[in-house]
This record gives C-alpha cells, structure tokens and sequence, in this order.
C-alpha cells in the first residue's frame, strides 16, 4: 500500500501543501480551507493519517474519501466530518472542507489557487490505480 504525505502551510487565508509520493519525491500542489478548529464546511482537517479509499461522488465523479474515525473523519457518519475528499478545484473559496490538486501554485480570480486541477486528478488517480492508500498530513 502506497503512504503518500502531504506537507502544508498554514495561512490566514488558506493551506498551501506540497503532495509527495511514497518515495518523497513532490508530486502535485494542494490548496484547503485555513484551520478553523475543525469546524465543518469551514476549517481544513486535522492533521494525522488517513486512509484514501476510492470514491465516487455524485458531484465530482470519480476520487478519493478520506477517513480516520480516530480522528473524527468518515466517508458517512456518524462522525464530526463526513465527506472528505479529494477533488478538483483551483480556489480556497471553492471548498468546504476538502483537498484540491493542482498542477502548481497560481492566481485564479484574484485569490490564491492551484492551477490545472483537472490534470492533477487525473495524475493522482493514475498514480494510486484505484488501490487504496494512505496519507500522512503534517506541517511542513
């Protein structure tokens, strides 16, 4: 099983993470909600480990659900966050809670982003092959 990590930084406005491979090699850029006590719909998770489990959502399709009851993340409930994923954006204020993919770090609409999303989901989910994972968040 492939234990990928994702090392953040934190700022008012939001969390700027590089996204390594299970070799520690930097693979994509992340963009989250700043930490907001782990407030739903407000706030980035906790950082900790998670299991990547293959997804698909209603809205996005095909991704990855991140969960770690111990935590107080499941894909379901009962628990403080559901719903967890990893997905395709470009901006901050485009996310409840969730992790984007980007190809690098830009500006979008005046706001700090991540760029080419949709072709950093796509290398991301080539890259795990629809196996499961895991993913270590830590400060960088």
């Amino acid at each position: 099983m492939k234990t990928l990590t994702l090392h953040r930084n934190y700022f008012p406005h939001g969390v700027f993470s590089y996204l390594c491979d299970e070799n520690g090699n930097a693979m994509l850029k992340a963009i989250e909600r700043p930490w907001k006590n782990n407030a739903p719909g407000i706030s980035c998770i906790p950082e900790g480990t998670y299991d990547l489990i293959p997804h698909n959502s209603p809205k996005f399709g095909s991704c990855y659900a991140l969960e770690a009851p111990e935590l107080g993340v499941t894909i379901f409930g009962p628990s403080l966050r559901t719903h967890i994923l990893i997905h395709p954006a470009n901006r901050v204020s485009e996310l409840e809670g969730c992790i984007a993919l980007g190809s690098d770090f830009g500006v979008v609409s005046n706001e700090w982003a991540v760029v080419s999303s949709r072709n950093a989901i796509d290398y991301f989910m080539a890259h795990l092959a629809g196996e499961r994972a895991k993913l270590v968040i830590k400060r960088a």
